[in-house]
């Protein structure tokens, strides 16, 4: 498993750390197991990895102080969601999972945390 360095960071690194944090706490308290944070590869970066029961979920972290221009959620563009689909389909080669799987958003606006579950279509 790879993951970022951890020279120096931005302020704005720092924030997404709190958000993938935030998340990640979110979906240990719903059940969920970690398997890997923060998983880099030549197609890109998958913020979690986590297990729900016998899914692969494979989840975006999107953090925005506002809502304005449709929030976190609205962010990933579709050319960021072909980047994950590609991370994972690495990943579920590298490790040999199994490959059901899906693709899930934990969008944080301000204070307010929302789950979207199967949110990318592979």
């Amino acid at each position: 498993m790879a993951s970022k360095s951890s020279g120096h960071r931005t302020e704005q690194q720092i924030r997404g750390q709190a958000g993938e944090d935030a998340a990640l706490a979110y979906l240990l308290e719903q059940g969920l197991h970690l398997l890997a944070r923060n998983f880099l590869c030549k197609a890109g970066e998958i913020d979690l990895i986590m297990r729900d029961h016998a899914s692969l979920v494979f989840v975006e972290v999107r953090r925005r102080a506002k809502s304005a221009y449709g929030g976190a959620a609205a962010s990933i563009t579709p050319a960021k969601q072909r980047k994950l689909i590609l991370a994972a389909q690495f990943y579920l080669l590298r490790y040999r999972m199994p490959p059901a799987c899906r693709f899930d958003v934990v969008a944080i606006d301000g204070a307010q945390l929302h789950w979207l579950k199967d949110a990318i279509s592979a």
